[in-house]
Protein backbone atom coordinates (compact mmCIF):
# COMPACT_ATOMS: atom_id res chain seq x y z
CA UNK A 1 0.00 0.00 0.00
CA UNK A 2 1.06 3.25 -1.17
CA UNK A 3 0.25 6.69 -0.94
CA UNK A 4 -3.44 7.45 0.23
CA UNK A 5 -4.85 4.65 -2.22
CA UNK A 6 -6.78 2.00 0.22
CA UNK A 7 -5.37 3.48 3.48
CA UNK A 8 -8.84 2.42 5.00
CA UNK A 9 -8.61 -1.22 3.27
CA UNK A 10 -7.49 -4.17 4.61
CA UNK A 11 -6.73 -5.97 7.89
CA UNK A 12 -2.75 -6.00 7.77
CA UNK A 13 -0.81 -3.67 9.93
CA UNK A 14 -0.31 -0.20 8.47
CA UNK A 15 2.71 1.86 9.12
CA UNK A 16 3.67 5.58 8.18
CA UNK A 17 6.61 5.06 6.37
CA UNK A 18 8.42 9.02 7.02
CA UNK A 19 11.52 9.29 3.74
CA UNK A 20 13.91 11.86 5.90
CA UNK A 21 15.87 12.17 2.78
CA UNK A 22 12.94 14.38 1.49
CA UNK A 23 11.56 15.38 4.78
CA UNK A 24 12.07 19.17 5.48
CA UNK A 25 9.78 19.20 8.82
CA UNK A 26 7.65 21.25 7.48
CA UNK A 27 5.68 19.64 10.60
CA UNK A 28 1.85 19.24 9.02
CA UNK A 29 1.59 15.38 9.46
CA UNK A 30 2.72 16.13 13.27
CA UNK A 31 -0.89 18.17 13.40
CA UNK A 32 -2.46 15.76 11.57
CA UNK A 33 -1.55 12.40 13.48
CA UNK A 34 -0.55 14.75 17.17
CA UNK A 35 -1.09 11.08 19.05
CA UNK A 36 1.35 9.05 17.02
CA UNK A 37 3.88 12.13 16.03
CA UNK A 38 6.01 14.82 17.26
CA UNK A 39 9.03 16.88 16.46
CA UNK A 40 12.41 16.34 16.87
CA UNK A 41 14.89 19.21 18.21
CA UNK A 42 15.50 20.03 14.16
CA UNK A 43 12.00 19.63 13.13
CA UNK A 44 11.45 16.24 11.48
CA UNK A 45 8.71 14.04 12.37
CA UNK A 46 9.34 11.12 14.94
CA UNK A 47 7.18 8.56 16.85
CA UNK A 48 6.33 9.43 20.05
CA UNK A 49 7.96 7.77 22.95
CA UNK A 50 5.64 5.00 23.77
CA UNK A 51 4.88 4.22 20.46
CA UNK A 52 4.02 0.25 20.87
CA UNK A 53 5.09 -1.69 17.84
CA UNK A 54 7.29 0.72 16.61
CA UNK A 55 10.54 -0.26 14.99
CA UNK A 56 13.73 0.57 17.40
CA UNK A 57 15.44 3.71 15.82
CA UNK A 58 15.82 6.52 18.82
CA UNK A 59 16.56 6.51 22.29
CA UNK A 60 17.70 3.23 23.05
CA UNK A 61 15.89 2.98 26.94
CA UNK A 62 12.70 3.82 24.40
CA UNK A 63 11.99 1.32 21.60
CA UNK A 64 9.41 3.85 20.04
CA UNK A 65 10.94 6.80 20.23
CA UNK A 66 12.38 8.06 16.82
CA UNK A 67 11.43 5.78 14.27
CA UNK A 68 10.49 6.47 11.15
CA UNK A 69 8.16 3.32 10.76
CA UNK A 70 5.37 4.19 12.52
CA UNK A 71 2.28 2.26 13.37
CA UNK A 72 -1.12 3.34 12.37
CA UNK A 73 -4.21 2.15 14.31
CA UNK A 74 -7.40 1.72 12.36
CA UNK A 75 -8.90 4.59 13.78
CA UNK A 76 -5.98 6.57 12.61
CA UNK A 77 -5.96 5.70 9.01
CA UNK A 78 -7.97 7.95 7.39
CA UNK A 79 -5.83 11.02 9.48
CA UNK A 80 -2.63 9.01 8.03
CA UNK A 81 -3.63 9.01 4.55
CA UNK A 82 -4.57 12.42 4.79
CA UNK A 83 -0.59 13.76 6.20
CA UNK A 84 0.43 11.04 3.18
CA UNK A 85 -1.67 13.18 0.56
CA UNK A 86 -0.76 16.57 1.87
CA UNK A 87 2.61 16.42 2.94
CA UNK A 88 4.23 18.65 0.14
CA UNK A 89 7.22 16.89 -0.14
CA UNK A 90 5.80 13.49 -0.66
CA UNK A 91 8.36 12.33 2.29
CA UNK A 92 5.17 10.03 3.64
CA UNK A 93 4.11 6.67 2.29
CA UNK A 94 1.75 4.10 4.03
CA UNK A 95 3.03 0.72 4.23
CA UNK A 96 1.03 -2.37 4.74
CA UNK A 97 3.36 -4.90 6.65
Amino acid sequence: MSGGAGAGAGAGVVSLHVDWTRCRGRGLCTELLAERLERDEWGYPIARAGTPGARAGGDPGDPGAGTRDVPVRPHERAAAADAVAMCPLQALRLVER
